[in-house]
């Protein structure tokens, strides 16, 4: 995570950044960023799922504290998309998304990633 973790970026940065893209992937269905900040949103995504498995009050509170808005939905339609999307994983016990390498790019050679939906 030499990406995330660098020198001279705060925690709040980071955990917007990763929220962020969380939220993203549940709008979109599929980011394209650095592969490192892809493996940890991965994490984050996971959660968020398995959280909204549950469906109490106390998991849709805590996902509401996690997601962000962004330009296609608000924070209460994108929680409605994703207990749409929790829908397609009744029995499945994790491993919701996937990363895609898409090689390094040109301008700085940082490896660069897509995160989708399985």
């Amino acid at each position: 995570m030499s990406y995330i973790n660098k020198p001279g970026k705060t925690a709040s940065w980071r955990q917007m950044v990763i929220r962020q893209q969380v939220s993203d992937v549940f709008a979109y269905g599929k980011i394209k960023t650095t592969f490192t900040k892809a493996k940890e949103t991965q994490k984050h995504v996971d959660g968020v799922i398995t959280l909204a498995k549950k469906g109490t009050l106390e998991a849709k509170r805590k996902i509401m504290s996690i997601i962000k808005p962004n330009k296609m939905f608000d924070r209460n339609a994108l929680l409605k998309k994703i207990l749409e999307i929790v829908k397609k994983y009744p029995s499945r016990k994790g491993g919701y998304t996937r990363v895609l390498r898409l090689g390094k790019r040109p301008g700085d050679r940082t490896e660069v990633a897509i995160i989708e939906l399985v």
